[in-house]
C-alpha cells in the first residue's frame, strides 16, 4: 500500500495544539520549526500546500501568564487575540529559514456561508498558491461565536480542502491512527490502516477527545474525512511524532490511516452547499419525495413536504430531512419559510393561486441540491 500523498499535487496540512505546543505552555518554536523543514520538503517536490495550525490559544494562555485554559469565550478571544501574534511571528521566522513566504488567514463560518465571501477567500488562498505562499490558516477565534464557529480545526482542515479543491488532507495528531477501538482501553484494538472514508462504521470506532488542551477527538477526524470525500479528497490521520512524517509520506510510505474518498468531486457550487455548518432552516419530506431525489434525481416539489421548520429567505441553503430527522439533502430554496409552510402538501399547479405569483414550480431544483 503506498500513501495517497504521493500522488497528491495540493495538501492540506492540519497539526494539532499537541504538536505545537510544550503541553499548553505556549509555542514549541522547535517543533514549528521542524514543520516548515518537513513543509519545505514537500514544496520543493511540487506540491502546493495549506497549513492549518492549532497553537494560538495555548500561547496566548501563555503570554498572558495563564495556567488553566478559561471557559468564558471573552477570555479565550483574548487569548486567542494575544497568541496569534506569537503564532505568525513563530511561523514567519521559521518558514523565512527556507525562503518560503507565509500568510495568515483568519476563517469563520460565517466567511464560508455566504457564497460571495466563500468565492473570495478561495480566490485568496489560490493566488496566494500561485505566488509561492503558504497561507498558515486558524479560525477566527477573535471573534467568533457558536453559531459561526466551525467547532475544531479537524473541521476547518476538511472545508479548506473542499474550498481550494486540494487532492488530500492529513491530519497529524498524537496518536498513530484510527483503531477499532480505544487502544488505551482496549488490548484487542486492531489499527486501521486504509478505509472508505464516510462509512457508519468508521464513525462507531471513533472515541473522545484525549487531550485537555486541543478539542478535536478522534470522531472529529473520521467526520473531517467524510466532509473532504465530498471533493474527492482523500485524508491521512497519522502521527506528528513520527520522525519527518511529511517528506515520507510524500515519497509514498504508508504512516496512519488512509480514508479514501468514495467518489469524485462536486461541482463548486453545490460543494460550497454541502459545507454549510449551520442552516437556516430544514423542510422534512415524505417517504416518496426521499425516494424521488435519492434514487431518481428529482427535485423536490411542494407537495412532497410534511413540515417547514426554521426561518429562511429564498435563495438560503436549507436542509430536506425524512421524517426520522435524517438528513436526505440540501440545497438553494425559491421559497421563503412563510410561503414553503402555505404551498406544503400541494402540486406545483396551485402555487400561484396559493401565493399570487410563481417563482418555480419547484421548492429546490435538483440543480440546486446536493445529496447528504
Amino acid at each position: 500500500m503506498q500513501s495517497v500523498i504521493a500522488q497528491a499535487k495540493r495538501l492540506v496540512v492540519k497539526v494539532g495544539s499537541s504538536l505545537v505546543t510544550n503541553d499548553g505552555r505556549g509555542l514549541d518554536h522547535e517543533a514549528i520549526a521542524r514543520w516548515a523543514a518537513q513543509i519545505a520538503t514537500l514544496r520543493a517536490a511540487g506540491k502546493d500546500v495549506v497549513l492549518v495550525s492549532s497553537g494560538a490559544i495555548a500561547e496566548g494562555m501563555q503570554r498572558l501568564g495563564w495556567s488553566r485554559r478559561p471557559r468564558e469565550i471573552h477570555e479565550l478571544q483574548a487569548a486567542a487575540a494575544v497568541g496569534q501574534m506569537g503564532l505568525a511571528q513563530v511561523y514567519e521566522s521559521q518558514f523565512a529559514q527556507h525562503a518560503i513566504r507565509t500568510a495568515q488567514v483568519l476563517l469563520t463560518h460565517a466567511d464560508l456561508a455566504d457564497r460571495e465571501r466563500y468565492l473570495n477567500a478561495r480566490s485568496t488562498l489560490l493566488t496566494l498558491l500561485g505566488y509561492g505562499v503558504v497561507p498558515i490558516i486558524n479560525e477566527n477565534d477573535t471573534v467568533v461565536t457558536d453559531e459561526i464557529k466551525f467547532g475544531d480545526n479537524d473541521t476547518l482542515g476538511a472545508l479548506v480542502t473542499n474550498l481550494i479543491e486540494g487532492d488530500a488532507l492529513v491530519i497529524l495528531t498524537d496518536q498513530r491512527g484510527l483503531y477499532s477501538a480505544d487502544p488505551r482501553r482496549d488490548p484487542n484494538a486492531e489499527f486501521i490502516h486504509e478505509a472508505m472514508a464516510g462509512t457508519p462504521e468508521l464513525e462507531a470506532m471513533a472515541g473522545g477527545a484525549g487531550s485537555s488542551i486541543g478539542k478535536g477527538g478522534m470522531l472529529t477526524k473520521i467526520l473531517a474525512a467524510k466532509r473532504a470525500a465530498k471533493s474527492g479528497a482523500h485524508t491521512v490521520i497519522a502521527s506528528g511524532r513520527e520522525p519527518e512524517v511529511l517528506a515520507r509520506l510524500c515519497q509514498g510510505e504508508a504512516i496512519g490511516t488512509q480514508l479514501l474518498a468514495p467518489t469524485g468531486r462536486l461541482t463548486a457550487r453545490k460543494q460550497w452547499m454541502a459545507d454549510h455548518l449551520q442552516l437556516r432552516g430544514t423542510v422534512v419530506i415524505d417517504a416518496g419525495a426521499v425516494d424521488k431525489l435519492t434514487s431518481g434525481g428529482k427535485s423536490l416539489l411542494p407537495i412532497g413536504v410534511i413540515e417547514v421548520q426554521g426561518e429562511f429567505a429564498r435563495g438560503e441553503v436549507i436542509a430536506c430531512v425524512d421524517t426520522q430527522g435524517r438528513e436526505v439533502a440540501r440545497g438553494l430554496t425559491n421559497y421563503s419559510s412563510a410561503e414553503a409552510r402555505r404551498i406544503a402538501r400541494k402540486p406545483s399547479s396551485e402555487i400561484e393561486a396559493v401565493l399570487g405569483h410563481l417563482n418555480e414550480p419547484e421548492l429546490i431544483h435538483r440543480d440546486n441540491m446536493v445529496l447528504a
